[in-house]
């Protein structure tokens, strides 16, 4: 699939070539550092002049040199031109994001025990990232995103999410709905969070199997053509007086729901 590029951003004093659009920046230092320890393929890692110092950074140049990563040192100028302000005097620039194709993610892992995170256009990039992290940490096979109307994988999503996505395989779709009958035609089946009444109870829902876990976008949940995909709509539990949650708080009470369930099956 041909990414559609965002306007570059243009790093002073590196060559042409690393004018990059901010899909391809990795800044912050545990986000670099975790993907330098993941061996994320990273063009030049340029840092503040003046945190030359830091021991965290001392670590990350470090280890960049040992893979003959460029290391430039840079003004303050330098890193007030950037779009991003949390990046604690470290930018990383990488080649494009590899998605991975519907295919390869299925093959990821046996059937019985996988688990995939839709998100059905989630524009906000903290969001995704923050389901990134948790998805990888509560070992889901991947996360699927649509290609349009959805954050891609950028420098905000890989910020949030900690350096997950350098562990998470990614894929990018053109047709979330087809994406979703491919998945329940392999096996999984598909679960739409809602808050609706006409939705099971969380603690009713069986997650012993695949799953294709459904998070809708922040302002209107899970749209009506992809409700029709879902095998059955979850609703969390809510006890106090707010109608609803984050969408990234949700999505990390399904996994980890699907992920208690799976554990306490192996029990003896």
């Amino acid at each position: 699939m041909e990414r559609r590029r965002r306007p570059g951003v243009i790093l002073s004093g590196a060559p042409k070539a690393w004018s990059r659009s901010a899909e391809d920046l990795i800044y912050g230092i545990h986000a670099v550092d975790e993907a330098l320890r993941a061996n994320e393929a990273l063009l030049a890692i340029h840092i503040n002049a003046a945190r030359g110092g830091d021991p965290a950074l001392r670590g990350i140049v470090a280890a960049a040199k040992q893979r003959n990563i460029p290391v430039k040192s840079e003004p303050r100028a330098f890193f007030e031109r950037l779009p991003m302000r949390a990046h604690q005097g470290i930018v990383a620039v990488t080649p494009p994001f590899p998605y991975v194709s519907l295919h390869e993610l299925l093959q990821r892992a046996p059937p019985g025990n996988r688990t995939f995170v839709a998100l059905d256009h989630l524009t906000d990039p903290h969001n995704v990232g923050a389901i990134a992290r948790t998805a990888e940490a509560a070992g889901a096979t991947g996360l699927i995103l649509p290609d349009r109307r959805s954050a891609g994988i950028n420098a905000t999503v890989r910020k949030s999410a900690a350096g997950a996505t350098a562990y998470l395989p990614v894929a990018r779709v053109g047709n979330l709905s087809a994406a979703i009958r491919t998945l329940k035609e392999a096996g999984a089946w598909a679960v739409g969070a809602d808050v609706s009444e006409s939705a099971i109870d969380l603690g009713a829902a069986d997650f012993n199997r695949d799953l294709v876990l459904i998070i809708g976008a922040e302002d209107r949940g899970v749209s009506p053509l992809i409700k029709r995909e879902c095998d059955y709509l979850v609703r969390i539990p809510m006890r106090g007086r707010v109608a609803s949650l984050n969408a990234s708080v949700a999505a990390a009470i399904l996994l980890y729901e699907a992920l208690r369930q799976r554990e306490c099956s192996l029990r003896p």
